[in-house]
């Protein structure tokens, strides 16, 4: 039986501080931006002129948001796929029992500490075609130097590798928790039994931290589309042409240096139905392959 309150107010006034938070920041400009999408604005403001559906039809008919749109699956796809299998790789590492692993584990967890905006300086100078130590060593082992800034498609592995390695250090910590609550007398079972190590890591290890990777599949998806926007700012912002700029970023262009509001709005809406229905696709699928004890 749950706890009782003396007061039958007092539960909402507790919650209404977290309730009047979502309806300000969230509920509010959403509403906001639906009956934007509706309209075309004066780059002023001060017009609003009715189009209907004009700008979602302008969306879909416009290469740049098409070209925005695979630049995102792209990106996203590589932080959730890579991110995902590198940060497993690295936490049945750091589950090892060997001296110092407080520390690696440590250094491991850290990147995710940092702002998107610091990730993204700290790669960029690492990448810096002058004085960066990654184009150094390009040369130094290959005899040529490489630009990319000036290459579309390495601008979008380097920028894709930067946001994987900023979310490295969440993903880590959560598998490394999943895999530390595994049932010790399970694994010295199977071991034992004469299972391999790789036997014992996919038919006992690995279904026991699938909720961590549903988890993270989910979280991974909402980083790649929402919270990559100030590493591509200070590391490209959008190009060299586009090749960088994602759905988040492209919205930005068009809402706050185009001040297309209306255009912009439309985007915000498509990409909010785009991760809601992603997000349920996850549940649907992946939700099934969960394994919870």
């Amino acid at each position: 039986m749950g706890p009782r309150f003396p007061n039958r107010l007092l539960p909402y006034v507790l919650l209404s501080p977290s309730i009047i938070i979502v309806v300000i920041f969230l509920v509010i400009p959403s509403i906001q931006s639906l009956y934007l999408s509706f309209y075309r604005t004066t780059p002023f403001g001060d017009r609003l002129i009715y189009t209907g559906l004009g700008n979602f039809q302008r969306l879909f008919s416009n290469p740049e948001y098409i070209n925005s749109l695979l630049t995102t699956l792209f990106f996203s796809g590589f932080i959730i796929v890579v991110g995902l299998s590198l940060s497993l790789a690295l936490a049945v590492l750091a589950n090892q029992r060997i001296m110092g692993i407080g520390a690696y584990r440590t250094l491991l967890i850290w990147p995710y500490t940092l702002s998107p905006a610091v990730a993204g300086t700290i790669w960029a100078l690492l990448w810096d075609p002058a004085t960066g130590a990654m184009p150094y060593f390009w040369s130094l082992f290959t005899g040529s130097r490489i630009n990319w800034m000036m290459n579309p498609s390495l601008a979008l592995l380097v920028v894709s590798m930067a946001a994987t390695w900023k979310m490295l250090g969440y993903n880590v910590m959560i598998l490394l928790a999943g895999l530390q609550g595994i049932p010790r007398d399970v694994l010295e079972a199977a071991e034992i039994d004469g299972a391999s190590p790789l036997r014992r890591f996919f038919q006992v290890m690995f279904p026991f931290i699938t909720p961590s990777l549903f988890f993270l599949l989910i979280m991974n998806s909402l980083y790649a589309f929402f919270d990559t926007f100030g590493l591509i700012d200070i590391m490209t912002r959008g190009g060299p042409g586009g090749a960088t700029e994602i759905l988040v970023y492209k919205l930005y262009r068009d809402g706050f240096i185009s001040l297309r509001t209306g255009f912009a709005s439309a985007q915000s809406i498509i990409l909010f139905v785009f991760v809601a229905v992603l997000t349920v696709l996850q549940f649907r699928i992946g939700g099934r392959r969960v394994f919870y004890q």
